[in-house]
């Protein structure tokens, strides 16, 4: 019995000692790294009361001046006092040059009148915006220094899915955190990042830790430590990072004119999802859906249609409609690209010259309905546009208003009153009457696919008429 509770103890001894030789040692990586990680705090100042603000709450005459001082501050802490007050944020960043070039997030420095940058020396010093874009989160700093320890830059897009990755930052103000996990996707396209191809990790991350860097194995920072998903504004293992080969392209740029410069296309896409490959004839979900083409753009001049499905760009796969932004956005401006689409069921290659994105974005407005209902076998009620609804939703022509949804084809499909249907499968809708013709002739058990623009953007939806 006792030889076999020895046996038992040595084999729990060494699969303990197994499983910690798996284990990654960052101590090294930290000592060597951790002294170019800066903290980094901002200073936004206070503006001027207005003339017309509100007066400042009165005390009542006759008080003792002690009491009067001290409801005075009492007044001002509890913001009674209208007193504009500076408004302070901290963030962190990490030197990647020893002359003082810095870099962190946009968010991090947007707006700031003042810019410190602490050190893990604890010495502080300002700095001054080089250049920042809002598009990729990037922003460039300079601190007036010399010899300063700088990162050296790695190669993301040899990252792989599982690697090990540690970051270093200020999570809520505490300077020289360091926190580990691993790379859990690439690629993720996410709300308002749409020229980023984001990393996903699974390494804590915190307000404060914005801007700071993620490290692979190597000690070698490959991205920006950015965003999280959170429902609670801590981290819930969701953490979202700017590759570095995005960030040093937003760099190069900055230093050579001061901005960051962004390919555009000029079309607004969306994903092909199982219904929609099946009323495209395809045999799997895969490519960029384009639902518009934008007035003047490249992707007008190149004859980009809607409907059009995007499968490669410049010999590159899209698999997802998140893929096509970030190709595009670090295209230089000019540069002739070429396009693989799906049209109605024939493979085409388009070329076309990469434009300057904007600065404007769309502003769409909601219409109202108007007047008489069009029945349907769909279970769906639409009307015709007013030429203030045209104008007021950019639709110059075709296209009818959603006025009411019945339980039914539509509604499963996701059909929605107020959406505007612009055609269905390969018909333009011109009108009210126009759609009932053509709603008419859909052939039953089968999907077809559906242009809707809703809150001004276009949108496919799947349908199949079940009679």
């Amino acid at each position: 019995m006792l030889k076999k509770v020895k046996l038992i103890f040595f084999l729990i001894v060494l699969f303990d000692q197994n499983v910690f030789a798996q284990l990654p040692d960052f101590t090294e990586m930290v000592k060597t790294n951790g002294v170019a990680v800066v903290n980094i705090s901002t200073t936004q100042k206070a503006q001027p009361q207005a003339e017309n603000a509100p007066e400042q709450q009165q005390l009542p005459e006759g008080m003792p001046p002690e009491m009067e001082e001290f409801f005075k501050r009492f007044l001002n802490e509890q913001g009674g006092g209208n007193v504009p007050r500076d408004t302070t944020s901290l963030g962190s960043g990490f030197i990647i040059s020893s002359d003082g070039y810095v870099l962190t997030n946009h968010h991090v420095v947007k707006d700031a009148d003042e810019i410190v940058v602490k050190f893990s020396d604890r010495r502080e010093l300002l700095a001054k915006v080089i250049g920042s874009d809002a598009r990729t989160d990037v922003a460039l700093i300079k601190v007036e220094a010399n010899n300063l320890p700088a990162v050296t830059i790695g190669e993301p897009n040899k990252l792989q899915v599982g690697e090990w990755v540690l970051a270093i930052g200020s999570p809520f103000g505490f300077e020289q955190s360091v926190t580990a996990g691993i790379v859990s996707a690439k690629g993720r396209s996410l709300p308002g990042g749409n020229y980023v191809p984001f990393i996903q990790t699974d390494v804590a991350i915190n307000p404060g830790n914005s801007g700071g860097p993620l490290f692979n194995m190597e000690g070698k920072v490959v991205g920006i430590n950015s965003q999280i998903y959170s429902r609670t504004g801590g981290f819930m293992g969701l953490s979202f990072a700017i590759p570095m080969d995005v960030v040093m392209n937003v760099v190069g740029q900055i230093k050579a004119t001061g901005k960051a410069a962004h390919g555009w296309l000029g079309v607004q896409i969306q994903d092909v999802t199982r219904e929609l490959a099946e009323t495209f004839g395809m045999k799997r979900p895969q490519g960029a859906l384009v639902s518009k083409v934008l007035p003047g753009s490249p992707a007008e001049k190149a004859e980009l249609q809607i409907g059009d499905i995007i499968t490669e760009f410049n010999g590159q796969q899209i698999e997802t409609s998140g893929d096509l932004p970030p190709m595009v956005g670090i295209t230089p401006i000019n540069d002739k690209a070429t396009l693989k689409i799906i049209r109605q069921g024939e493979t085409k290659t388009l070329e076309f010259k990469v434009g300057l994105l904007p600065d404007e974005v769309d502003k769409l407005a909601d219409a109202k309905a108007a007047p008489k209902l069009q029945h349907n076998r769909l279970g769906v009620n639409v009307v015709d546009l007013t030429s203030a609804q045209r104008e007021a939703l950019q639709i110059p022509k075709n296209g009818v208003l959603v006025q009411d949804v019945a339980k039914g084809t539509a509604k499963e499909a996701g059909i929605q009153r107020g959406d505007v249907i612009l055609r269905i499968q390969n018909n333009p809708i011109h009108d009210a009457a126009d759609f009932d013709i053509v709603v008419k002739k859909l052939p039953a058990g089968k999907s077809v696919a559906v242009l809707i623009q809703r809150q001004g953007s276009p949108v496919f939806l799947a349908l199949k008429v079940d009679k």
